[in-house]
């Protein structure tokens, strides 16, 4: 049992995004993550969405840096960044809508893309980067947790969330080094496919965030990767603290 004191430095050692996500849950409520892709429809619409997403209620966001080869993305959000990618869009654009966004609301935001172009920017670059322009996590698909070295000194040496991902086929050993290794939540991907794909049979899928919810102690765990409906979030979230819409 914590005293009061004791709740308070806890409180105030929380990221903004356990913050936010542990507000919702003591209102009796699932964590809302909505995911878009940078720059689509266009370079000048995405600000305007997130913005009407937040105003709706959003929990929290992920910006999606466009990338020519996204492997964790099915065919929506892969036309989404080709699409993006064609009105020239770039890493830098990410940093200057968090900024944009940032100016006028504290809800949490992320950005969600791959390693590559990380490396290519910078690791530290990058995290001082995103950072400065007000991004509270990353959600790198392709980067696994055994070798998170490369970017977790970085991400936590500027103030940067690290979310980390499992699958139904994760091990539970697996799953208890990936809690131990993030600092934002537990990404579970509710299917071993791409987002976008059907979730299959509910049953089996609900037996593995159970196994996963037993396990993952030390971050919230939020569900995402195929839900269609209001149904589909009602029924995964039972099992999890949130879920998350592309």
């Amino acid at each position: 049992m914590h005293s009061g004191r004791n709740v308070v430095n806890e409180r105030e050692s929380m990221s903004i995004l356990k913050q936010r996500i542990a507000d919702v849950l003591a209102r009796g409520e699932k964590a809302m993550g909505l995911f878009f892709t940078n720059g689509f429809p266009d370079p000048q619409h995405t600000l305007p969405i997130l913005e009407a997403a937040d105003e709706a209620g959003a929990d929290f966001i992920e910006l999606g840096m466009p990338f020519s080869d996204p492997l964790a993305e099915g065919l929506t959000i892969q036309r989404s960044s080709e699409r993006a990618l064609r009105h020239g869009v770039r890493m830098q654009d990410a940093f200057r809508t968090a900024e944009r966004f940032r100016r006028k609301s504290q809800t949490p935001l992320l950005l969600m893309g791959y390693l590559n172009p990380v490396l290519r920017y910078g690791v530290e670059a990058f995290c001082r980067d995103a950072k400065a322009a007000g991004v509270d996590g990353l959600i790198l698909p392709d980067l696994p947790p055994e070798e998170s070295e490369m970017l977790d000194g970085a991400a936590r040496a500027h103030g940067l969330e690290m979310v980390y991902l499992i699958a139904p086929n994760t091990t539970d050993e697996r799953i208890a080094d990936v809690d131990r290794k993030a600092t934002g939540f537990v990404y579970a991907v509710s299917m071993t496919g791409l987002t976008g794909t059907d979730i299959g049979t509910l049953s089996r899928v609900e037996a593995y965030l159970k196994r996963a919810r037993a396990i993952v102690e030390r971050n919230p765990l939020l569900v995402g990767f195929g839900i269609k409906s209001h149904e589909d979030a009602v029924r995964l979230s039972q099992y999890t603290d949130g879920f998350i819409v592309g």
